[in-house]
């Protein structure tokens, strides 16, 4: 399934890996029954803790005041005439601060054969105030993303203005314990000020515009139990190009959080059209491994 993740992904996986490592072993590590089970979210596309498309106000893994945790994220996404992979690494410092750092490959093989779009995704999220649970304020953070496009000639040749850019967002996300039919129940909101074409895979700003422009997305779930979730997302995108018009981007999920260490997303995604072909519907997967 990670047959599209070149070498040097390989070795942000293996690094990720080294990181949770060291986290694991440190004297400075999150305590076990610090925070509930899936409060760190899982891995979004972008590297930062999250749902597959959307990120949210929670910190990736599960360190919280004084403590130092952090997340390991392989995804894959396949749709009908495109596939992507990502592999991500994040920190959390004290449930206060998240850095994040993530590779995107975006295989378009059927459109050009042999060719590929390629990121990076440099991330800081920092938590303002309020909390997950406890009081009625949900958790605020406010994110910063620098992307920049590796593989600029494609992005050029369909009208983007540059090869990077700086995505700000403001999240907010709360679960209720005692939701809807006695389950747990979150959403989050966000809202991000951003030029990205097709994330930024396609570059930054276009002839139809080059200014930041506000966008929306949204998530929400529902607990089964303890280790189970269902939800879904849906996440606004501008439209800068005229060579191709670019859609906004939905998935309904299933989340598995078996315990602290491990959870894994599966999703439908609709992600209408890419490159001016339609219909790009398809699946994602995510695994997530932290602290």
């Amino acid at each position: 399934m990670f047959r599209n993740l070149d070498a040097t992904a390989t070795r942000l996986t293996f690094i990720s890996w080294l990181v949770c490592s060291i986290l694991g072993i440190s004297d400075v590590h999150a305590n076990n029954n610090s925070r509930i089970v899936a409060t760190g979210g899982g891995t979004s596309i972008e590297g930062s803790a999250g749902s597959g498309i959307v990120p949210w106000a929670v910190l990736s893994g599960y360190a919280d005041e004084d403590e130092l945790g952090g997340a390991l994220g392989l995804s894959h996404t396949e749709s009908k005439d495109f596939s992507m992979d990502v592999a991500s690494v994040a920190v959390n410092w004290h449930n206060r601060v998240e850095l994040s750092f993530a590779r995107q490959r975006f295989d378009i093989n059927n459109v050009a054969a042999g060719e590929h779009l390629q990121q990076n995704i440099l991330g800081v999220k920092f938590r303002l105030t309020g909390d997950l649970i406890y009081p009625t304020l949900p958790q605020i953070a406010l994110g910063f993303q620098y992307k920049k496009n590796i593989s600029f000639s494609i992005p050029n040749a369909v009208g983007a203005n540059e090869d990077s850019g700086i995505d700000v967002y403001l999240a907010a996300t709360k679960l209720w314990l005692n939701g809807p039919f006695n389950r747990s129940a979150f959403v989050n909101g966000t809202v991000r000020a951003t030029r990205a074409n097709q994330l930024g895979l396609l570059g930054f700003g276009g002839d139809k515009n080059g200014d930041h422009e506000l966008v929306f997305e949204l998530s929400a779930g529902l607990f089964f139990n303890r280790h189970w979730v269902v939800g879904a997302d849906y996440r606004q995108k501008p439209d800068n190009l005229s060579a191709f018009e670019e859609d906004s981007w939905q998935d309904v999920f299933v989340g598995w959080f078996p315990n602290k260490r491990v959870n894994v997303m599966l999703a439908w995604v609709g992600l209408g059209s890419i490159s001016g072909i339609n219909n790009q519907n398809g699946y994602y997967l995510s695994v997530q491994i932290s602290q």
